[in-house]
């Protein structure tokens, strides 16, 4: 039997159900959501996910909603883009603790059909066999946004592999972390390919995406065929309306959250793993934690009182000692 799939909201909240997480961005939450045939796991982030979901009239009103969204960001000094601020300083035993609480916790536990929010302590997740990002486009995303969203994405992937040491590609088919950017009628009626994608998924996972609020950017699900803590699959859903910043932001936070950092927190700073949407590109802090994540000496399945050792040993060597 497949695991629930985690899931994260990016740039607002996490949650995340069962075995697999899910991310959405706007906010960032992960959640682990149910799969019936194939073992799998999924992760988002939410802000909260309110009980009847009021769904987005589509077309025009979308994209200026998030115009609106993004110019209020920049006009508040967020959405920020400088990697290493030096306004935002951080030391060894922050990055130990941010480390723990992003990659050993959840935000949101799925009971009874719903997602509730509690702080979690969870095991270690990530992935062992080389990750294949694969783009699908909605009819919808023009030519050119195509283009440049796929040579972004590439530049990203080869960069994710550098930090984490773990082969991450962009390839044309064969992928088994797909990018699927939509706008909004596309997304709405985007469960037959997610069935094909991830054969078993769940129908709360569906809906989650079919219904996705306004409050939510982007998301995505990574799974675990094998039921353990061994990503092998991954889906990660970018809303085509979104402007140019948001979108980049989008595709940093849910690529890496999908690679095994469900968690989100206010006090992870400079970094996009946490739902104020402060910074809106990878930061020095998020590699030192994707270093962390696959560096040898962890394994899959760790909790905190057996990892933390090792991360404040890690942490350490990768700050030089720095206090």
């Amino acid at each position: 039997m497949q695991r629930a799939p985690h899931i994260w909201r990016g740039r607002a909240a996490r949650w995340r159900l069962g075995a697999s997480v899910v991310v959405l961005a706007s906010g960032c939450a992960a959640l682990e959501p149910e799969v019936t045939e194939a073992p799998s796991e999924a992760s988002a982030t939410p802000a909260s996910l309110p009980e009847r979901i009021e769904l987005p009239e589509p077309g025009d009103e979308v994209a200026a909603h998030f115009q609106a969204l993004e110019a209020q960001r920049l006009s508040n000094d967020l959405l920020r883009r400088e990697p290493a601020p030096r306004d935002v300083p951080f030391s060894v035993p922050d990055v130990e603790d941010m480390f723990v609480e992003i990659a050993l916790f959840d935000e949101y536990v799925f009971e009874g059909g719903r997602i509730i929010e509690r702080a979690t302590p969870s095991r270690l997740r990530r992935w062992d066999d080389p990750v294949r990002m694969q783009m699908i486009f909605g009819d919808s995303v023009p030519a050119e946004m195509r283009r440049a969203d796929r040579a972004l994405v590439s530049r990203y992937a080869r960069r994710l592999g550098s930090l984490t040491g773990h082969p991450v590609s962009v390839v044309n088919q064969g992928g088994n972390f797909h990018v699927l950017v939509l706008n909004e009628a596309e997304r709405r009626a985007i469960g037959p390919q997610m069935r094909r994608l991830v054969p078993g998924i769940d129908t709360v996972t569906l809906e989650l995406v079919e219904t996705l609020p306004l409050s939510v950017s982007c998301l995505v699900l990574a799974f675990s065929r094998s039921g353990t803590d061994v990503y092998t699959d991954a889906i990660a859903i970018i809303r085509a309306e979104l402007p140019e910043i948001s979108r980049e932001a989008c595709y940093f936070e849910e690529l890496a959250q999908g690679l095994g950092l469900p968690n989100d927190s206010p006090r992870a700073r400079p970094s996009l793993f946490n739902d104020t949407a402060e910074f809106a590109v990878l930061t020095a802090l998020d590699e030192q934690l994707l270093r962390i994540l696959y560096d040898s000496r962890l394994e899959p399945g760790m909790r905190e009182p057996e990892a933390r050792p090792i991360v404040r040993q890690i942490a350490q060597e990768l700050m030089g000692g720095a206090s």
